[in-house]
């Protein structure tokens, strides 16, 4: 027998005091895009407005009654709510509900499990569900046996779960050590690229804004993208070649979202950190989204914890082919705005990080001789070259442009200065 490839979800949802309506709708349509990541469909939402969440249900007693009437009526294979549960919240609910209930993180945690494909990757996701479980063991008993295969288990759940604590404990020792000697491998290509003085700009902004298929047109590369809620996980380094042909590097990186879980965000921190070593930081926002400046929002925020706020930043308004009609750009930085379909708009985007560049830069002037060859074929790529012109008389190229100062090229150029 096939086995059922979407399962049925129920979303539960509890409004604050201090949530807006407009806010709580945002929240709870993007756990339903969750949901629909995570191969799930939703049958039915249920929400509460409380002036706190009930320490022991999360919702009130009412609310959990009209839960299981629901929850007998339509049969759903998964209860999702909003906000990350304490341990006692789930094992009450669990208790009290025959369908697996799960929370908000467990759900992005499930969302990392089937989207990691590096092995840094599938170890920090490893990582953040051990972290996440460790607290939830206790008392679970019976509500064990009752998960694998869907919504929530991927990932070392299904082998892992039953394992005591100190089982887990050691395996969280061993993942760190292993994260350990690849976040050394990276730094070392970090520090090769630092030596060979690449400029460096890397892609951040909130998930599904479409950072992949930016990077995409502008790199050639083949980065997996979908409108899907994290369909990047792993960074992806690629040449990026401007209009006056130098070449930088253009990294993409895992999209934020809004309440990322503290836990993935420490499992992230080495991913993210080539956002931190960064010449200049793209922030891809998805005009199309009505929540456009919430998600900005959230990504500063995310940004000056990872302390990469002071990094030269161009803010790239996607999707500008279906924009929202309230659409008006409210970046603090320079922004452009652009659909990564057009190439003229590609073109434009382009020019736009070469001049931005050009600011962190130093202007030069050189003659070099015909014998230069290989000096001229270095400028092309290592500089933003703005003139090349050949002089019969001198028998040399007059080339003009932006070097970086740090660059060793200069010491080279110094002996054709003019």
């Amino acid at each position: 027998m096939k086995q059922q490839e979407f399962e049925k979800v129920i979303l539960v949802g509890c409004q604050l005091p201090n949530d807006d309506d407009m806010r709580f709708e945002y929240s709870l349509d993007e756990l339903a895009s969750l949901t629909k990541t995570a191969k799930g469909t939703v049958l039915a939402t249920v929400t509460q407005k409380r002036n706190a969440r009930h320490p022991a249900t999360y919702i009130g007693k009412g609310k959990v009654e009209e839960l299981i009437t629901l929850e007998e009526e339509l049969e759903p294979d998964v209860i999702i709510f909003n906000d990350e549960l304490s341990p006692s919240q789930i094992r009450n609910l669990s208790n009290l509900t025959d369908a697996r209930v799960i929370d908000r993180t467990q759900l992005i945690l499930d969302i990392f499990a089937q989207r990691a494909r590096s092995k840094e990757g599938k170890l920090q996701v490893e990582l953040a569900q051990l972290q996440y479980l460790l607290p939830r063991l206790a008392g679970k008993g019976l509500a064990l046996s009752r998960l694998g295969g869907g919504i929530g288990t991927r990932g070392p759940g299904e082998t892992q779960l039953e394992t005591d604590r100190r089982h887990i404990r050691r395996r969280i020792d061993d993942i760190k050590d292993q994260l350990k000697v690849i976040v050394q491998h990276r730094e070392r290509y970090r520090e090769r690229r630092k030596h060979n003085q690449t400029f460096q700009i890397a892609l951040v902004g909130y998930t599904n804004a479409g950072k992949s298929t930016l990077f995409n047109r502008l790199t050639e590369a083949d980065s997996f993208e979908e409108n899907q809620l994290f369909a990047t996980l792993d960074p992806m380094t690629r040449r990026c070649i401007l209009p006056s042909g130098f070449t930088a590097l253009l990294t993409d990186t895992v999209g934020f979202i809004q309440d990322l879980p503290t836990s993935l965000i420490a499992a992230f921190r080495s991913t993210l950190e080539e956002a931190k070593e960064a010449n200049l930081i793209l922030h891809v926002v998805d005009s199309s989204n009505p929540d456009y400046f919430n998600h900005e929002q959230t990504v500063y925020k995310l940004l000056e914890e990872l302390e990469a706020d002071t990094i030269p930043m161009l803010t790239v308004y996607n999707k500008r082919d279906e924009k929202h009609h309230d659409f008006v750009p409210s970046s603090k930085h320079e922004s452009i705005l652009v659909t990564a379909f057009e190439e003229e708009d590609l073109q434009n985007l382009r020019q736009k990080v070469q001049s931005l560049m050009k600011e962190s830069m130093e202007e030069f002037k050189v003659c070099l001789p015909n014998s230069e060859g290989k000096l001229l074929a270095q400028l092309k790529t290592s500089t933003v070259l703005t003139e090349l012109s050949y002089e019969e008389e001198k028998d040399c190229y007059v080339c003009k442009g932006y070097i970086q100062p740090s660059l060793s090229l200069n010491s080279q150029l110094r002996n054709y200065m003019k």
